[in-house]
């Protein structure tokens, strides 16, 4: 249905709530490159003035990519929440975004009414968003979860300690780990990209690292992010497979791309869960999120699977499938798939904050790689800013990467002393498990500081350092 909107003598029409998602959307390359962005900052304007006046209840009624060949859309029309969306339901776009800044909007009515919220609801909200609004209405959102310990509690930031190496060199690896662990990163997950994504390999690295979180009792998780099928075969292998990790998209198409369906998603949380690998707490629950999954803007435009939408309506579709699945983890990987997409720091930046936004009001405990690719038009001063907003707006984790440059991946993310620098300017710790740890093994003392001018636990160092020799 045809969407108008006049400004003085002007009148600007939009085909249909996709066209209008789309042209309201700030300027992306990506959207450029897919040829459904704004013509100008005119259209631009006349269409988040329009948006704004779109009433919540015309996301249940019309959908952005067709309900009959789309499981994600079916996803989700069929798991909507009519009770949860009830106190809202009454609110325009525009209306929602001045209800999530005002003090009727707290962390424990935002947890209520995130299940009754659609990604295309949040998608739009954020297109009327200021930085500062997407901080700001994040920080409000508090996403709790749990496997070997607890991640998303208030004041606290988790890092993923990332020691990837370009030959999978065990010894490279145990360096870059033991780097992380004595820096204070890691309470999110050891994860690795695998250079060689073959079975044999997967299950070596998923050993190495089970060993080390076993032996020294390290209250943390470890995954190695290949193909779910291939973590299907670990695990039919007697690998030590804590969480499952895969990158989904926002259609159906997107996922077929990656070689996935809700089914085979569904599948692997239910082998993942059968382990009981979590640890069993103190009010008897088990930690069962087990899936680890990561998302990126412009995915679906890279596998020609947009539909005609926009990528960062499409990436909040994405949260819809990862929210289905409770994860441990969700991480936008933001700069990592290039200029084609977000071409500056100025995109990535306002992109980074979007997707954090809108997985967070979607009730996700979500990360963000704050990254880009050396082609892109951005560097380390941009970077920083993106993560002193995030750690503002209550990023429950971001990347540890030795020296911030992924010698595997061969992009730019955050380090290890970022992570540092982020929890001392905003007075945050690391997870509460992880950070207990830490003290017992001479690492940091009672505050969190780090002993890092005294002499190190060497029987802990050198036993990690053991590890990748022969």
């Amino acid at each position: 249905m045809p969407i108008t909107h006049t400004i003085g003598h002007r009148r600007y029409q939009f085909a249909d709530l996709r066209t209008l998602l789309a042209k309201a959307s700030p300027l992306r390359s990506g959207d450029q490159l897919a040829g459904v962005a704004a013509l100008d900052a005119s259209e631009r304007i006349a269409a988040q003035m329009a948006l704004a006046d779109v009433p919540l209840r015309t996301f249940l009624h019309e959908a952005v990519v067709p309900y009959e060949s789309d499981e994600v859309t079916r996803l989700i029309f069929d798991s909507h929440d009519a009770t949860a969306f009830a106190p809202v339901s009454h609110l325009t776009v525009g209306e929602l975004r001045n209800w999530l800044l005002s003090d009727h909007a707290s962390s424990a009515t935002l947890t209520t009414v995130a299940p009754g919220l659609t990604p295309e609801m949040v998608a739009a909200v954020s297109k009327l968003c200021r930085l500062q609004d997407l901080a700001l209405i994040a920080s409000k959102c508090e996403v709790v979860t749990r496997f070997r310990n607890t991640l998303g509690l208030p004041q606290r930031l988790a890092t993923r300690l990332q020691p990837n190496h370009p030959t999978d060199d065990l010894a490279g690896i145990a360096a870059s780990l033991l780097d992380g662990l004595l820096l204070g990163s890691g309470d999110a997950v050891i994860g690795i990209n695998p250079a060689s994504d073959n079975v044999p390999q997967v299950v070596r690295l998923l050993q190495m690292l089970g060993e080390v979180i076993e032996r020294y009792g390290i209250p943390t998780q470890s995954c190695v992010l290949t193909h779910v099928t291939n973590t299907l075969q670990a695990i039919e292998r007697g690998a030590p497979v804590d969480l499952v990790f895969q990158s989904i998209g926002g259609t159906e198409a997107t996922n077929r791309s990656f070689g996935i369906s809700l089914a085979l998603l569904a599948e692997a949380r239910e082998a993942a869960v059968s382990l009981q690998r979590g640890t069993l707490f103190g009010d008897g629950q088990r930690g069962d999120h087990v899936m680890y999954f990561e998302t990126g803007q412009g995915s679906a435009l890279s596998a020609n699977a947009h539909h005609g939408c926009d990528q960062q309506t499409l990436e909040a579709r994405a949260y819809a499938v990862a929210r289905h699945f409770k994860p441990l983890l969700v991480n936008t990987v933001v700069g990592f798939i290039g200029p084609e997409y977000l071409f500056n720091g100025k995109q990535i930046t306002r992109a980074g904050l979007e997707d954090h936004f809108c997985g967070k009001l979607l009730g996700l405990p979500m990360g963000c790689d704050v990254c880009y690719t050396n082609h892109a038009e951005a560097d380390g001063d941009d970077m920083d800013a993106l993560m002193l907003m995030l750690g503002a707006a209550g990023c429950n984790f971001i990347m540890g990467v030795p020296g911030s440059d992924d010698i595997m991946l061969n992009y730019q993310s955050t380090s290890f002393h970022d992570a540092l620098v982020l929890r001392r300017l905003l007075g945050l710790r690391a997870a509460p498990e992880f950070e207990a740890w830490q003290q017992a093994m001479g690492i940091t003392t009672p505050g969190d500081v780090l002993r890092l001018a005294d002499p190190l636990p060497a029987t802990f160092a050198s036993a990690v350092g053991s590890v990748g020799s022969p």
